[in-house]
């Protein structure tokens, strides 16, 4: 049987189309628009290609560029080469009832249940810091002829031989926290380096964290409540893997870009009774790229590296993991190889142009 479309089935079928076109013209528009903003090149690569561009268009070269995919960057161990064993410790149940009179019973049940045997990293330090102050506060409200106070002594300095431990696995193994460590290949963006707060935040709290462990003094429990916070500050971002990446990535286009210049400096004719264009040419690409943008983001990934790194310092070194891997990475990130390349790179490039314009009788900072 043949089916026939009518003049009703077609009106009908245009009125149920036309608004679904619409519709999906239009969400098809802001798609568009999302894929064309996600595809914005990052600003802090578009200012040193833009730089090398003028600057070999007034040497009347080809510009230079960079391989960053060839570049040797050590990566962060694997968690399981930086995971430390860790023997459980039980107390009888018995014993473990008697601290109910001094409050602590109800949190190492806590912990012995179903959610608190699957409890992260994170929860697992939180547990026992407040264990090890309970321990302390039950040592000091225990009548003296309690039979539970000797096992106390022991079960505590078995604790407090394990806590650094814990604090260890947290940083390296736990994921928010390893994330910041990991090189993360995104160069941080002109005037946004997310996560720096957060982390500068995170870090000095776990060096408080490992000094109280250091000293066997004791953390209350509103302060390993931070822990879960700072947890949570983390979590969307990779800052110091972030940093080293965009100091690495600085370094390399600063090297390519100096040795261009060095390459044509001969080209550059200036100075007394000559042509003065093409120096002066070359002193607005100066001022306008790197001055202007690319310099003041030099100097910012510089002291946030400083702030940041004597905190991981004391949190990584020494190791009580034996990972090749670590030693490369800390040697690298923390022994302070790639910050001084950076900071060689940037004194090289500033070098040139301090040498050009002397020679050039172009007063720096004259506008």
């Amino acid at each position: 049987m043949q089916t026939r479309l009518t003049f009703t089935h077609i009106s009908l079928f245009l009125s149920l189309w036309q608004p679904a076109h619409r519709v999906c013209c239009r969400y098809g528009f802001v798609l568009l628009i999302l894929v064309l903003v996600g595809c914005e090149p990052n600003t802090t690569i578009r200012s040193f290609e833009t730089y090398t561009t003028r600057l070999a268009n007034v040497l009347d070269t080809s510009p230079v560029t960079i391989n960053i995919n060839g570049s040797d960057l050590n990566a962060f161990p694997e968690p399981r080469e930086l995971l430390l064993p860790i023997e459980d410790i039980r107390i009888d149940l018995l014993d473990a009832y008697e601290l109910r009179k001094c409050g602590l019973f109800h949190l190492i049940a806590e912990r012995n249940s179903i959610l608190g045997k699957v409890q992260d990293k994170t929860r697992q330090l939180r547990y026992e810091l407040i264990l090890l102050s309970g321990l302390n506060h039950c040592q000091k409200v225990l009548p003296e002829n309690s039979d539970v106070l000797p096992l106390l002594e022991g079960f505590k300095l078995q604790k407090q031989t394990q806590i650094s431990n814990y604090l260890w696995n947290m940083l390296t193994t736990e994921k928010e926290w390893r994330q910041q460590l990991t090189i993360h290949r995104s160069p941080f963006e002109h005037d946004a380096f997310y996560g720096f707060d957060e982390s500068m935040s995170a870090f000095n709290y776990l060096t408080f964290i490992q000094q109280h462990i250091r000293a066997d003094t004791s953390i209350e429990e509103k302060q390993a409540d931070r822990l879960i916070h700072h947890q949570e500050q983390l979590h969307t971002h990779h800052y110091f893997g972030q940093l080293m990446y965009s100091m690495h990535l600085s370094t390399l286009w600063l090297e390519a870009i100096t040795g261009m210049l060095e390459q044509n400096e001969t080209t550059l004719i200036c100075g007394p009774n000559r042509n003065q264009q093409k120096a002066e040419y070359m002193s607005n690409v100066f001022y306008t790229f790197f001055i202007n943008e690319i310099q003041p983001y030099l100097a910012e990934l510089d002291s946030q590296y400083r702030q940041i790194s004597p905190a991981l310092i004391k949190l990584l070194s020494p190791a009580p993991s034996e990972s090749s891997t670590l030693t490369l990475y800390y040697e690298q990130y923390l022994g302070s190889s790639l910050h001084e390349h950076f900071r060689l790179a940037t004194l090289q490039h500033v070098e040139f142009w301090k040498r050009t314009f002397k020679r050039c009788n172009i007063k720096i900072g004259v506008r």
